[in-house]
């Protein structure tokens, strides 16, 4: 076990947009606001070319070759400071390492409820070459591994809806509220409210800071499947909060206060029946591996779940999807699709100073996990839908 200073230092280390831009503007307005709020407002989609670019073939491919671990369903991964990769896959609930070059992989965690084991890990932090935080929702625990060994355990607190969006200065983790605890039908407002947190691993201390509008109250019923909603991430020890349908960006100090918001203008795409032919042919294809019934009942089971698209032609689609920022505290911002939502997605970059650094292509059916050191750690699933983990370089574009 390690001692809460030697933990804090380690902590304190850490550090759609729409398809149809708008006029172009290279040059921000920068208004400083008499709270001292740094207000970064675009007159359009800027144009700019990134600094970086994602390269068109991975440096490895892990998880078709012989010998590779077996990926079921990734959902999170980090990248090590020499390159290498810890990843979890939600399936097998099991963490994995994998060298530098991708040629070889160790288990790190398995299933289990002991001390090392893991059962549902949503997020990781890397604190440092072999040092990761992993929270995990199931246990409501949080575990450094250091090394192949477990360097300390943190209970979490024990209410299902709190997630872990990152490390505060302080060495606090910033929680969020990653899916609603109050129903829609207990509230009038518009939005249900979410709130972001900081909690102290050593006391059990947890203190909210701020609320903010996290689902909407769909007076057509809860089963919107193009919902927008508010989302909480964490870069370089600051909150970070989107709403899907606002073209802004909201950087907020551990203690709730805003510090800096970036807006542009744009305007939402409005779903057509176009975008709905591969929903269609995602949801065919899924119901013949999961339901097992005749081609009758899935073509029923098909058009009922469609239905709550069609019902929706005509209205906005959000800006974009679950945003996360990378290890130089840039928030990347995937553009919203609805089937395979951030596979081959664009994303707009934009600095944690308010630069619009650019959009930047992914190479189809990637969906990216993690952007540091010049490199691309990411999830790449091919025509037979068997993922494997791919690291690509990203080098700096030449002026």
């Amino acid at each position: 076990m390690i001692r809460r200073a030697a933990l804090a230092v380690a902590m304190t280390s850490l550090a759609v947009c729409t398809d149809r831009p708008s006029a172009p503007i290279s040059v921000p307005a920068q208004i400083q606001d008499s709270a001292g709020v740094q207000i970064v407002e675009y007159a359009g989609v800027p144009e700019v070319e990134p600094p970086f670019a994602i390269a068109g073939e991975p440096i490895y491919r892990h998880g078709t070759n012989p010998g590779d671990y077996e990926f079921q369903s990734v959902n999170v991964g980090r990248l090590f400071p020499d390159g290498s990769a810890v990843v979890a896959d939600r399936e097998n609930s099991e963490l994995v390492v994998l060298s530098p070059d991708g040629a070889t992989h160790e288990m790190l965690a398995r299933r289990g409820e002991g001390p090392g084991d893991v059962i549902y890990p949503y997020s990781m932090f890397v604190l440092g070459q072999d040092s990761v935080l992993v929270p995990d929702r199931r246990q409501s625990r949080i575990t450094l591994f250091v090394g192949d060994s477990v360097a300390r355990i943190a209970r979490l607190p024990r209410v299902g809806h709190l997630g872990v969006a990152g490390i505060g200065a302080s060495g606090r983790l910033l929680l969020f509220d990653r899916v609603p605890y109050r129903s829609w039908v207990d509230i009038e407002q518009e939005w249900l409210a979410g709130h972001m947190s900081l909690f102290d691993t050593e006391t059990g201390a947890l203190d909210t800071v701020v609320s903010y509008d996290h689902f909407p109250r769909d007076v057509q019923g809860l089963m919107n499947p193009i919902r927008a909603v508010g989302w909480v991430t964490a870069a370089n020890g600051r909150f970070v909060y989107t709403r899907s349908d606002r073209p802004e960006v909201t950087w907020r100090l551990p203690d709730g206060t805003v510090e800096r918001i970036v807006r542009w203008r744009a305007e939402p795409t409005m779903l057509t029946a176009e975008h709905l032919e591969p929903v269609e042919a995602y949801e065919r294809m899924m119901g013949r591996m999961n339901y097992g019934v005749s081609d009758a009942r899935l073509e029923e089971i098909v058009q009922e779940g469609m239905s709550l698209f069609w019902a929706r032609i005509g209205q906005p689609l959000p800006f974009f999807r679950t945003p996360f920022a990378d290890a130089d505290g840039n928030v990347w911002l995937p553009s919203y699709r609805l089937a395979y939502p951030e596979e081959g997605s664009p994303h707009t970059v934009i600095s944690s100073e308010g630069e619009w650094l650019g959009r930047v292509e992914a190479p189809a059916r990637l969906r990216i996990l993690d952007v540091a050191g010049g490199l691309v750690l990411g999830v790449l699933r091919d025509e037979m839908d068997v993922e494997s983990v791919v690291v690509y370089e990203m080098p700096p574009r030449r002026g």
